[in-house]
């Protein structure tokens, strides 16, 4: 895919920018924006170049959920069709997950639905104090299912239940407190925070946050000693790194 319809795919030195460009239906999702944020991390993380990807939203709201095509779509299609359909979805936090690179939601405004599963599903989230987060599908008679198997290993499984079964939004500040997120910055500081943030990021070796991702990730459902064992593995390879064995140098010429 040569050419973007619904976002924008731009670099900065050292960091990537996936910016939902549908700012008049409030970047709602549908197949080919999603199909596009795909093809734009693969882009990313073959960028030797790039240390950190950001998601952010054009306009006043990060995300707003599906398209009402999308829930037109769903109401007519069969079982197999949706299924099919849900795999899309499934395949965009699979990779996320899988990134071997950092990738940060960058959130302005609401974050709702299925955009409020794009922002859990990404590895840090930041927030201005203007945003909201939540997850509206109970409403109609949906569940947010995928996002699930995110959203319980970022907040307690109480507060997992509350935010999917009320169905009603949270401040940010409400969300940085139950540890959906990770930082607010006030409406006027914003670009200015999360460029900061995203640099101070690409300061960090490489290869040590690589390694860390995986690891952290990988660790659930282990066994601890399973874990532990894994744990053991990557510190070795962590060792024969080159970021590894600059640093140590760096620390031992102190």
């Amino acid at each position: 895919m040569s050419e973007y319809t619904k976002i924008r795919y731009q670099t900065d030195g050292a960091i990537a920018h996936i910016i939902l460009n549908r700012p008049e239906k409030r970047n709602a999702l549908d197949d080919t924006i999603v199909l596009e944020i795909k093809q734009a991390l693969k882009a990313a993380n073959e960028n030797g170049e790039i240390r950190v990807v950001v998601i952010e939203g054009a306009g006043t709201d990060f995300c707003s959920g599906a398209d009402l095509s999308v829930l037109q779509k769903i109401a007519r299609s069969s079982i197999i069709e949706n299924l099919e359909d849900t795999g899309l979805l499934m395949e965009l936090f699979v990779q996320i997950r899988n990134l071997t690179k950092p990738v940060v939601a960058a959130v302005r405004g609401r974050a709702l639905a299925g955009g409020c599963g794009l922002a859990t599903a990404c590895d840090l989230i930041l927030a201005n104090e203007s945003a909201q987060f939540g997850y509206p599908e109970v409403k109609i008679g949906f569940i947010p299912a995928m996002v699930m198997a995110i959203l319980r290993r970022s907040v307690s499984e109480k507060r997992a239940f509350e935010l999917v079964t009320s169905g009603e939004p949270i401040s940010a500040s409400e969300a940085e407190r139950i540890g959906l997120i990770n930082q607010v910055y006030p409406d006027s500081e914003f670009d200015q925070k999360v460029t900061e943030y995203l640099s101070s990021l690409t300061r960090k070796s490489a290869s040590a946050v690589f390694l860390t991702k995986r690891l952290l990730y990988q660790m659930d459902g282990m066994s601890f000693e399973t874990a532990l064992k894994s744990g053991m593995d990557a510190n070795t390879i962590c060792r024969v790194t080159e970021d590894c064995q600059q640093g140590i140098a760096k620390f031992l010429k102190k």
